[in-house]
């Protein structure tokens, strides 16, 4: 999903008062460049000409020439089809692979989520808590499901999102609010709830009932609930969710059948895992 090139190329010279300070003697701006030219892709995932690469990673063409050399030299990034332009490289799936088998939540996820399928027939996630997002790391699908809604990594902002939510409930209220101070309240359907008094509703919700539901906010005709999966601080770190047709269920219905199995698993991995 496009519309998250976080560019490291240029940093801002007064960072966000809810954001650590960034020591500029410490930081690379070379190494944060390559990262830019990296993630330019997430906002065109084919092919693209240097100078696509430099508007979207907001570099000059010359220095986008040297990191894509650089780059295509260590297999991050590969010829486009025609020879021409460049595309994503094996090598970052490399990377992915060693993210995945690093964290031992994903393994002892991966045997509940596996179950839970199996149980609801529905598509079943675990995601990753990253502050104004949440990332899926572990995706079950169901029989009908859009493509990029199936890929692992795929980023969802936390503030309109059932793990997302579930997340916040469990944050305290200024945090909550730092995440909706700091994040862009863009609507990525007609029904996304983009007012944060609003939101700060739903969060309430969620804590009350232990769960969060959330349909049409992120993909129109989906439904879906989502628990958060505790680390043995009980800090906030992942979610699991069941997500659904609303041209099978309504969104009560879906919340008294599929809440509670939610719940089951999020608390199965609750506890024993401390974080990275």
């Amino acid at each position: 999903m496009g519309g998250f090139v976080n560019s490291l190329a240029t940093l801002p010279e007064q960072p966000d008062e809810d954001s650590p300070a960034i020591d500029q003697r410490q930081f690379v701006n070379s190494l944060g460049k390559g990262i830019a030219v990296l993630e330019a892709f997430s906002s065109h995932p084919g092919a693209m000409s240097l100078q696509e690469i430099a508007d979207l990673a907001g570099l000059d063409k010359s220095t986008v020439q040297r990191m894509a050399y650089t780059l295509l030299q260590l297999g991050y990034l590969r010829k486009g089809l025609d020879g021409r332009g460049f595309c994503l490289g094996t090598k970052v799936l490399d990377r992915a692979f060693d993210f995945l088998r690093s964290w031992p939540l994903i393994e002892r996820a991966t045997p509940v989520l596996n179950e839970l399928q199996l149980g609801s027939h529905e598509r079943v996630d675990l995601s990753i808590f990253d502050d104004l997002t949440i990332c899926y790391a572990i995706r079950r699908q169901s029989k009908r499901q859009t493509f990029y809604a199936t890929l692992v990594g795929r980023r969802i902002p936390t503030f309109c999102s059932s793990g997302g939510r579930a997340i916040m409930a469990r944050l305290s209220d200024g945090e909550v609010d730092s995440i909706l101070r700091r994040s862009d309240l863009i609507a990525l359907t007609p029904k996304t709830l983009t007012d944060p008094d609003a939101i700060r509703e739903e969060v309430q919700r969620a804590r009350r009932e232990g769960f969060s539901l959330v349909h049409d906010e992120s993909l129109i005709g989906e439904v879906a609930v989502a628990c958060a999966v505790l680390d043995h601080r009980a800090r906030p770190v992942a979610a699991v969710h069941i997500a659904g047709s609303l041209s099978e269920w309504s969104p009560e219905s879906f919340a008294k059948r599929f809440s509670p199995l939610a719940a089951e698993a999020a608390g199965a991995l609750s506890g024993a895992i401390a974080p990275f």
